[in-house]
């Protein structure tokens, strides 16, 4: 939680009671907020409509940083810049349970909020970061390929489209297609480049994944059938 006082200690207890109920991660919601609207309130509620769009997680507050977590989930997580308002959908990519609780959000006693307008394009960004972790950190092909389709689709179509009205009516392309031919050629370059960046970060993909021996997947626990555990017993004895 926050050390500005602007939430409750006393509330503690009941993110604890989350917990023991089996969730992993309990979120605070600050669900009748005390800041001004058009500087604080409007631009939270769309935050956070679109992080809960692209993560899946459906969770009103990611900005509130009053959060309980189970130790050995956030463990599994690696936090780069500001990064920690995105913990639970960080958390959501490897099985977290996670929920939130309605939390008071008090008038702040001490110090001035850090947050305004001028972080809108530092979050946009994170957003972006955050998708591509989420989504396509194993395979960066499918963002950058597709990408690349789209390019090359669209310089194919634009050059079957000079091609037909130069062979069809007569018009000469450059005279006529001078700027959409220069565009044509700036898609079609732009899809290779696209593909081949895609798969230079398979391969990244893959030198970080067997360079660190990390997984591509999350082990909650691991059941054994009783035969099993019995004769595992008996070899050990």
């Amino acid at each position: 939680m926050d050390s500005d006082l602007q939430y409750d200690p006393m509330e503690i207890p009941r993110f604890l009671e989350k917990l023991e109920e089996g969730y992993d991660i309990v979120s605070g919601w600050r669900k009748n907020r005390v800041e001004n609207f058009w500087l604080r309130k409007l631009p939270s509620l769309v935050a956070n409509k679109i992080m809960m769009f692209l993560s899946g997680v459906k969770i009103h507050d990611f900005g509130a940083t009053y959060k309980a977590y189970r130790r050995d989930i956030i463990k599994q997580i690696r936090l780069y810049g500001d990064h920690h308002r995105f913990i639970p959908a960080l958390a959501s990519s490897i099985g977290a349970r996670i929920t939130e609780i309605p939390i008071k959000n008090l008038e702040r006693p001490y110090g001035k909020s850090k947050y305004g307008l001028g972080r809108i394009f530092p979050v946009l960004f994170d957003f972006i970061s955050i998708k591509f972790f989420l989504k396509y950190l194993t395979r960066p092909l499918q963002f950058f390929g597709g990408l690349g389709l789209v390019c090359l689709v669209s310089g194919l179509t634009m050059g079957i489209y000079m091609l037909v009205d130069k062979f069809c009516f007569g018009k000469p392309i450059m005279v006529e297609h001078g700027p959409l031919a220069l565009l044509m050629v700036l898609l079609i370059v732009l899809s290779f480049s696209f593909i081949s960046l895609g798969l230079l970060g398979e391969v990244l993909s893959r030198i970080y994944f067997e360079g660190t021996g990390k997984k591509t997947y999350s082990v909650r626990e691991i059941w054994r059938g009783r035969e099993e555990v019995s004769s595992l017993k008996n070899t050990s004895v």
